[in-house]
């Protein structure tokens, strides 16, 4: 099935202060600062959020039509849209925004309403719906709307009908790397991390505030998670310490600033355990971590569900891994190629997740447990890290080059160098960071010895 090629989203939009034929000036500016000054010059940031969003929807997608289907430069103007009211919507130039408007289109600045079977951008007039009536969206009309319940989709289809759909995290130009889909947060790992990271450091060069990031490359730890909380704090954004849509982006936005687009490949990925295929696709013949990592989660999955398939982890992608991923892909409703891109990834990530969320306690009995579907890293606490401490132990009391820990639950140093001198016996990549391998090889070891002496 050939890949849809949704229109992308523009850095910038060319905006004439005037009539089309009026001698105005043009102004260019980031595409989603002209949204944010536009909601805010049309829509009041008292109105329900449901409303917002609404109304920001449409006037998201009003500017994309006007720029996908060329309509002034195709008629010989050399700007993408105006600021009059009488022919496009209200744009002041250098005005303040309004906060919650701003948080609201960094969420949404890529999504855009179509009408079902199609990609274009929908034309979406609307109007304030007390001074002038239109046959599009009702501004004022929206605030009801939201007051009595309707969802900010279901407001849309009140006025553009029920054959409208939302086009979400459209990809952005200019070598933007397009939001996962799914927030980044403590535990995380992969090249989408690695990025983030590396990025935050270089801007943290000009804003010194936000502090240095020293995690495994890759591994979404405890200095990641503050780095991004300070990012947030210092630009204005939700301090959840979480790399959601409108931080993802804030991070481009201000990483192009301070280092410029030709740089912007510059800066080594490194593979490691951590490397984890979210910007890139996995598929036959490939081999190493990422596989393995990929092999442990089909595995246990299919442990609980008998509709997939179970594969060896042999860190080799051969047919074996290609029909266990396309028998998940036509379980789940994905593409059945047995290519795991990023929905594949993330689909498999979060099913995990859920599965070893959904298990009742005790459930592994003496055994240990599953990997809990998160990095263990310096600096975390909590049961899991308990548990980790309480099998690395188990081990040194067998292996004696395994260093004796204090059971704190605490992810501290000596739980680095334990982790790291397993690592090393073991013959796994030395990072101190606990992933899918380094767990399953600690668990699979740890249940070995326990169940022999039990047994």
């Amino acid at each position: 099935m050939a890949e849809i090629l949704y229109p992308v989203i523009p850095e910038n939009i060319t905006v004439h202060l005037g009539a089309p034929s009026q001698n105005a000036e043009n102004v260019t500016v980031p595409f989603a600062d002209y949204v944010k000054n536009v909601a805010s010059s049309e829509i009041y940031p008292t109105w329900p959020e449901e409303a917002l969003r609404a109304n920001i929807y449409a006037i998201i997608s009003y500017a994309l039509n006007r720029i996908y289907t060329e309509w002034y430069p195709s008629r010989g103007y050399n700007f993408d849209i105006t600021n009059t009211t009488q022919f496009d919507q209200a744009f002041v130039k250098d005005r303040e925004v309004f906060e919650n408007i701003s948080l609201i289109v960094d969420d949404i600045f890529n999504d855009y309403v179509v009408r079902q079977g199609e990609i274009q951008p929908l034309f979406t007039a609307f109007c304030n719906g007390t001074t002038s009536q239109c046959s599009g969206l009702s501004q004022w009309g929206t605030v009801s709307l939201a007051e009595q319940g309707l969802t900010p989709f279901e407001i849309l289809q009140n006025y553009y009908g029920n054959n409208i759909g939302i086009v979400e995290n459209a990809p952005i130009s200019n070598n933007v790397e397009s939001y996962p889909g799914v927030p980044l947060r403590l535990g995380d790992a992969g090249n989408n991390v690695d990025i983030i990271q590396t990025q935050l450091n270089r801007i943290s060069n000009n804003y010194p505030a936000i502090p240095k990031i020293n995690d495994p490359e890759g591994v979404f730890g405890v200095e990641t998670q503050n780095a991004v909380r300070t990012f947030q704090q210092v630009f204005n954004l939700n301090q959840t310490g979480e790399v959601d849509k409108s931080t993802w982006y804030r991070i481009k936005q201000y990483y192009n600033g301070v280092k410029g687009l030709a740089e912007l490949s510059g800066e080594g990925v490194t593979i490691s355990e951590a490397a984890v295929p979210f910007t890139n696709e996995l598929s036959e013949g490939m081999s190493g971590i990422p596989v393995t990592t990929l092999q442990y989660y089909l595995s246990i999955l299919a442990y609980f569900n008998g509709a997939l398939q179970p594969v060896s982890r042999s860190g080799y992608f051969g047919p074996e891994t290609v029909q266990a991923v396309e028998r998940f892909q036509q379980f789940y409703g994905l593409t059945p190629n047995g290519i795991v891109d990023n929905n594949t990834w993330n689909a498999i990530t979060k099913i995990y997740t859920d599965t070893v969320a959904s298990l009742p306690e005790g459930y592994s009995g003496i055994n240990a447990k599953l990997y809990p579907g998160y990095f263990l890293t310096k600096g975390q606490r909590g049961e899991n890290v308990r548990d980790l401490q309480t099998y690395l132990n188990y081990i040194g009391e067998i292996i004696p080059e395994l260093p004796t820990l204090p059971v704190t639950s605490y992810f501290g140093d000596q739980t680095e160098a334990a982790v790291k001198t397993f690592q090393q016996l073991y013959g796994l990549d030395i990072s101190g960071a606990v992933g899918p391998v380094t767990w399953a090889t600690i668990a699979k070891e740890y249940d070995y010895l326990i169940n022999s002496q039990n047994g």
